[in-house]
């Protein structure tokens, strides 16, 4: 087996309220062990202002996430399945790495330290998805998504992330 096997993995997604990106007011996380999914878990959080630009997206408004639990509350509560990641993975990363450093800037937290890994690149290099964005790729590869619900989307990363592993294994082994 790959030394890549041994590896835990970490789904995340996040929904945001506004423009700013310590706005989260969604979770989706999947921990990925010995190649397969391991955990799952969503939460809402109560983001620190109750200006909702982006329900028309995610369908979330302050009043789904005033009797929430802040950031910090729901981010230590699933830390069973985001301790001793060795990478995050998400779909367009940039954009999860920076709310998941502001909300824990905001917290007085630092950010967790493994690297992000990008699905959308990862779609793009293994099977040339274009576009690349979540709908098109989990429609190109089979895996069943509800855009823009953290929990499905943090599922779809993963799921995308376990067929890139197992077509580079397959590789792999067709080549011994």
């Amino acid at each position: 087996m790959g030394q890549d096997h041994c590896m835990k993995l970490v789904a995340i997604d996040f929904e945001t309220a506004d423009y700013a990106p310590d706005s989260a007011c969604a979770l989706g996380i999947v921990s990925i062990e010995n190649g397969k999914i391991k955990k799952k878990g969503y939460g809402l959080i109560r983001p620190p202002r109750n200006r909702f630009v982006f329900s028309y997206i995610h369908g979330i408004s302050w009043i789904d996430v005033k009797g929430q639990p802040v950031f910090v509350e729901v981010w230590d509560h699933f830390q069973e399945l985001w301790k001793d990641a060795d990478y995050f993975i998400a779909h367009n990363a940039a954009f999860d790495r920076r709310v998941l450093s502001s909300c824990c800037s905001s917290a007085g937290r630092r950010p967790p330290a493994p690297p992000f890994i990008c699905t959308v690149r990862v779609a793009r290099s293994h099977w040339n998805c274009r576009p690349a964005n979540l709908p098109s790729v989990c429609r190109q590869l089979g895996i069943p998504l509800k855009h823009h619900d953290a929990a499905s989307d943090a599922l779809a990363c993963a799921s995308i992330a376990l067929r890139a592993r197992a077509s580079c294994r397959s590789v792999a082994i067709s080549m011994e």
